[in-house]
């Protein structure tokens, strides 16, 4: 398709989906006040866990809901929650649809907790590597595509409205470094359709709730070039979001100079775009519990500090997860005994 003609379709996608999907045109819900900061967990696998029969104790050694421990324990005030379209519902490896996630997010905000959700718009994990489509919409072309995320979008919130939840935060993709469901929303094959998909669950999202912040997740925190190509190219082809998310993953040699960095990095990204920022994610080794309660004290005092207010929070993945839980995952923040590690006391005050 020449230049010309490629320019005038998308500029009539975009009038169609100011008419389709206007931005906030029928919200009707509004998200309770975030906190200030949000000191925050991913909670994803504790439903699938607790289904398989594990529980939790204190570091005294008391059995407990992992989400009040979590809550009185270590000052944590808000829960991520993953979304996908249509998993596996196996324990370990998907079960978070809609309906599960507004169950555990209920559970969450009865506790008092804002509710961050992660739409992976996959049937199963979505991030740098693969960003595939759900198998329902393998065969959509584009304008189907887009529709499919506005529909499914509006599904999730409706769903967590039906539970009492208005989620104060939701990504629209998770670690879209190369755009989202691919390759359609490849970015580095088509940045504009990336930008229409993020702006389409964007317009979605405030449909239902008008004051729900919307997030684009990308990984590596500290690598700069990524972030500014990524966001410089979802800006300049009129993508619509409130928030810019982070991951960083450091280990317990190199931790201090990646947080300064991704520091470094959010307040470039601040100053160019004026958009908050949340880390959506970070985790360390469980058997490195003093290096990771030094690495989340650190990066929870920076980011408070940034851009004037800028910093929105930062969020552990998955701390109630048991060492080797799911294929070998090692970096949640509970011990083989049941027992939490100290690495957790990095959030206290």
């Amino acid at each position: 398709m020449k230049t010309g003609k490629r320019t005038m379709v998308f500029a009539m996608l975009i009038l169609l989906s100011s008419f389709l999907y206007p931005l906030g045109s029928v919200g009707v819900g509004a998200a309770s006040a975030a906190p200030a900061f949000a000191k925050g967990a991913d909670i994803s696998w504790v439903a699938g866990m607790e289904a398989q029969g594990m529980t939790w104790k204190d570091k005294k050694g008391v059995r407990r809901d992992v989400l009040q421990i979590l809550r009185d324990d270590y000052q944590i005030n808000s829960v991520r929650i993953r979304v996908w379209v249509n998993p596996d519902m196996d324990y370990a490896s998907g079960y978070m649809n809609a309906e599960k996630a507004a169950e555990l997010a209920q559970r969450a905000q009865k506790l008092g907790m804002s509710v961050m959700l992660t739409l992976h718009y996959s049937d199963s994990w979505a991030d740098p590597g693969q960003q595939n489509k759900p198998y329902a919409w393998r065969n959509f072309t584009f304008t189907q595509l887009m529709d499919a995320v506005w529909s499914h979008t509006v599904y999730v919130m409706n769903t967590m409205k039906s539970k009492g939840v208005t989620p104060d935060w939701v990504q629209i993709g998770n670690e879209t470094n190369n755009g989202m469901l691919w390759d359609d929303g490849k970015a580095s094959v088509n940045m504009k359709n990336y930008a229409w998909l993020v702006n389409t669950g964007n317009n979605a999202v405030k449909s239902v709730s008008s004051s729900t912040k919307t997030i684009v997740h990308l990984a590596n925190g500290d690598n700069s070039s990524v972030l500014n190509w990524n966001i410089g190219g979802l800006i300049d082809n009129g993508a619509q979001f409130d928030l810019i998310g982070l991951s960083l993953y450091p280990s317990s040699s190199d931790w201090q100079g990646k947080v300064d960095q991704t520091i470094t990095n959010a307040n470039s990204l601040i100053a160019k775009y004026g958009k908050g920022i949340v880390i959506s994610e970070i985790g360390m080794e469980y058997n490195e519990p003093a290096a990771s309660k030094a690495f989340i004290s650190a990066i929870k005092t920076k980011v408070r500090s940034i851009g004037g207010g800028k910093g929105v929070g930062v969020f552990y993945w998955e701390p109630a997860a048991t060492p080797g839980y799911n294929q070998g995952y090692n970096k949640g923040a509970w011990q083989a005994d049941g027992k939490p590690t100290s690495a957790l006391e990095g959030f206290l005050n």
